[in-house]
């Protein structure tokens, strides 16, 4: 595909993403959850939001951003309703899926700069939803892994703190090598992503000024002081030890990592959890583990009684 036609098919994929119709594969929402859109405004751009939040709680919340797949020149925020909303509703949490710039038109770091720029205006809490601002965490699928892996790097020297990670099947390096791995190779003729696939995401997101491995966090020199990650893959994901290598070095230096890999799981299963019976489980050990790291946060946040 070219640069043109990739821009053409964005918006027929997002209105197909937001349909009523795919919801068979994408999931129905958690009906706890109450769902608005929002814009938000940042330095030069306005960007879309898609925001789950529980329909009732008396307590401020954790914070859980989220980021979708896609390569960086596709998808939606949609397309991760069935998971956002129920972290929403049984975190129980505020989660916001931002609708980051896709390339072409707006190549990287555009999605990484959205990223950061969203998450430094909501600890503010600038719409009042009660967010308790050291509670956050950061939830990614596919490139949207990478997002949000860019953010605990970068808030690991410039703050805010956050909390956790979360990685879907994740996109962990950008450079040359993105596909010298073994699970690329074996799973080349799975459905979901193919090698040709991402190089094209490649080509069309990474211009050819920009250094590669200041986006691809396999490629930094360390990992340490990081927040806790968890990693989820499917074994039939060309991008499978992307998300395992991430694990081995954050645990090399000294951050707590896991690493859970799905049987019979393609690429972008947890945002298929119609037809992929993998995204369920998986979707409980996120859930068991954002609560378990942001609540905790809270309770530690909260002043004493009587104080």
């Amino acid at each position: 595909m070219t640069a043109d036609q990739v821009t053409a098919a964005q918006a027929t994929t997002a209105r197909l993403l937001r349909s009523r119709a795919i919801k068979v594969v994408t999931g129905l929402p958690d009906r706890r959850a109450r769902m608005e859109e929002r814009a938000i405004e940042l330095p030069g751009r306005r960007l879309e939001m898609r925001i789950h939040r529980p329909k009732s709680t008396d307590r401020r919340l954790p914070l859980i951003l989220s980021f979708h797949g896609g390569g960086f020149i596709t998808g939606t925020a949609a397309q991760n309703d069935w998971l956002n909303s129920r972290l929403a509703a049984r975190c129980p949490a505020v989660v916001v899926a931002v609708e980051y710039r896709l390339a072409p038109e707006h190549p990287l770091p555009a999605a990484i700069e959205d990223g950061h720029d969203t998450l430094l205006r909501l600890i503010e809490d600038p719409f009042g939803w009660g967010i308790d601002p050291t509670a956050v965490a950061v939830v990614g699928e596919s490139a949207g892994g990478t997002i949000a892996a860019l953010l605990a790097l970068r808030a690991r020297e410039d703050g805010p703190p956050l909390r956790a990670q979360a990685l879907v099947h994740p996109a962990m390096d950008w450079t040359e090598t993105m596909t010298d791995y073994p699970s690329v190779a074996r799973n080349a003729a799975q459905p979901g992503l193919s090698v040709p696939k991402l190089r094209l995401a490649r080509k069309l997101s990474v211009p050819p000024h920009l250094d590669p491995r200041g986006i691809s966090p396999l490629k930094f020199e360390s990992l340490a002081d990081l927040p806790p990650a968890l990693v989820v893959a499917g074994d039939l994901d060309p991008a499978l030890d992307h998300g395992r290598r991430y694990v081995e070095r954050l645990r090399a230096d000294g951050t707590d990592a896991r690493f859970i890999g799905y049987p019979n799981a393609v690429h972008t299963f947890i945002s298929s959890p119609g037809i992929v019976p993998a995204a369920r489980p998986a979707r409980r050990e996120i859930l068991s583990f954002l609560r378990r790291h942001l609540h905790s946060a809270s309770r530690s946040a909260a002043p004493a009684k009587g104080a």
